[in-house]
């Protein structure tokens, strides 16, 4: 089945800018940004964050707001800051080589046991099997795993295959070639499993129950969030105000922000403690938005603010600059729709 895989994958693996590299720095860069996100998207920020940061040193260099600017539509910004982090100690603690082995990256901030294996098997042919969401669609179709795949006893159970699996050589070959096997071969919905070249290894198949697996368990009820934004405007200024590091957006801008349990009326904004510090002329609401995160709904509103001046204690900015600044997509999209 191995060989089989690998054969597939010399015919139709794809050209992406990645695999022209060994360089763990790259290949760490390419397996950060594809983690909650489309190869297809993944590819052009990819390409942006090489061109800008070519290696290790230039990253450490950077800032959260720089950085942050670039990962800017990506999500999980999470992701983006720990990179830097990663930089700086790897520049500091590991004399700006980037570690290859196994047990030194999964030392390093934001690498997990997936990403590890991805880069020690790719770069150094490091006996490490990759389970991706493709490779656990794979193997348990193949292998007809009835535990959940989110459950420790299904996860446990297809690691355990996946090394199994794994060729004496050429480990980081067969890593690519299964997850691209799963993306395009084994695909969540509507296989073509007709001419899959391990249908005959396949007990899902044999036992036509393809559309059963991987099996998993309900996923957490979303938890809603009403987030009201405040566009406190002057002379074409408005104020801008830059998150915390315990909630989402972790460290990004956004404008004012007032959360309420529920959707709230005009009236019972205007009384918030927040806008007595200001001389109103004038409040409307602008646009309401639904935005969707992995665990969470946020119904947001926005509300345009007149007032009379700005305290010069805020952060004040004009509409052309909001493009030098990280801002979470909903505030995005609404600038965009306000030009």
């Amino acid at each position: 089945m191995t060989n089989k895989i690998i054969q597939w994958y010399n015919i139709n693996k794809r050209d992406l800018p990645w695999r022209k590299s060994k360089e763990p720095y790259k290949i760490w860069v390419s397996e950060i940004i594809l983690q909650q996100t489309q190869i297809k998207k993944g590819e052009s920020y990819y390409i942006k964050f090489i061109t800008t940061f070519p290696n290790i040193k230039t990253l450490s260099e950077s800032n959260d707001t720089e950085i942050l600017k670039l990962w800017q539509g990506l999500g999980y910004y999470n992701r983006a800051l720990n990179m830097l982090e990663t930089a700086r100690n790897i520049v500091q603690n590991y004399k700006g080589i980037f570690p290859k082995k196994y047990n030194d990256l999964i030392k390093l901030k934001g690498v997990g046991e997936y990403t590890a294996a991805a880069i020690s098997s790719i770069c150094t042919n490091e006996s490490k099997a990759v389970v991706d969401g493709n490779v656990y669609r794979v193997l348990s179709r193949v292998f007809n795993i009835s535990e959940p795949i989110n459950s420790s006893a299904g996860k446990n159970k297809i690691k355990t295959i996946a090394n199994k699996l794994l060729p004496p050589i050429n480990s980081g070959t067969y890593n690519q070639a299964i997850m691209d096997f799963g993306s395009m071969q084994c695909t969540k919905h509507n296989p073509n499993c007709k001419i899959c070249p391990i249908n005959n290894n396949c007990i899902a198949y044999i036992d036509n129950i393809i559309n059963t697996r991987p099996v998993k368990t309900r996923k957490i009820k979303k938890k809603h969030r009403y987030l009201n934004y405040l566009f406190i405007s002057n002379n074409n200024q408005f104020i801008i105000q830059q998150r915390g590091t315990n909630d989402i957006w972790k460290k990004m801008y956004e404008l004012p922000l007032i959360e309420s349990n529920s959707a709230i009326t005009i009236d019972k904004l205007k009384a918030d403690k927040y806008l007595k510090k200001f001389i109103i002329n004038e409040v409307k609401k602008e646009r309401n938005m639904k935005h969707l995160l992995s665990h969470q709904c946020l119904n947001i509103v926005f509300w345009h603010i007149s007032v009379k001046n700005l305290n010069s204690n805020h952060k004040i900015i004009s509409k052309k600059d909001i493009s030098k600044y990280p801002i979470p997509k909903p505030i995005e999209r609404y600038f965009e729709i306000k030009d």
